[in-house]
């Protein structure tokens, strides 16, 4: 048996990548639709549709990263972050989407996006990193705590509709 080496990377997304982009916001927001919190994520926090003219503005800004996660140079996973100014004057990068098709799970894709996530927010001089796991979404939160980001704040909610 011969065994299959797949290239895993990640890059800066341009341009080009616009359209491969905004079909995984589309995967991205099928995936999280019936999670505990996804359906109030969804309608407040996340990129809302049509996804082309936000995401051709993040590959535009200075103040916003756009990467691409690859597999045998097919997309298969994206991220997005933006810069936070606060009270005091220092900077917070905000990661807005992190998605990885479950093909690209567990081979290193995601953990290649981090790593851009990460230098780029360390390179602006940020005082730190934040990212949004759901309540019951287990894998994102190892992810995130595998790669250094800990739980720094609960939410809590309580739906007033039937």
């Amino acid at each position: 048996m011969t065994a299959i080496n797949l290239a895993e990377s990640a890059r800066l997304a341009t341009i080009d990548d616009v359209e491969a982009i905004v079909e995984l916001v589309g995967e991205a927001r099928a995936s999280i639709a019936d999670v505990r919190g996804g359906n109030l994520w969804l309608n407040r926090e996340a990129r809302q549709l049509p996804a082309d003219e936000s995401i051709t503005l993040a590959v535009q800004s200075p103040d916003q990263l756009l990467v691409v996660g690859e597999l045998d140079a097919i997309a298969v996973g994206y991220a997005a972050a933006h810069l936070e100014t606060l009270a005091d004057h220092s900077l917070l990068a905000v990661v807005d989407d992190l998605f990885v098709l479950p093909d690209g799970r567990e081979v290193g894709v995601g953990e290649e996006i981090m790593s851009l996530l990460l230098q780029w927010a360390t390179d602006q001089g940020c005082r730190g990193i934040d990212a949004a796991a759901l309540p019951g979404d287990r894998h994102t939160k190892n992810f995130f705590e595998s790669n250094g980001l800990v739980a720094r704040a609960i939410l809590v909610h309580k739906s007033l509709t039937p």
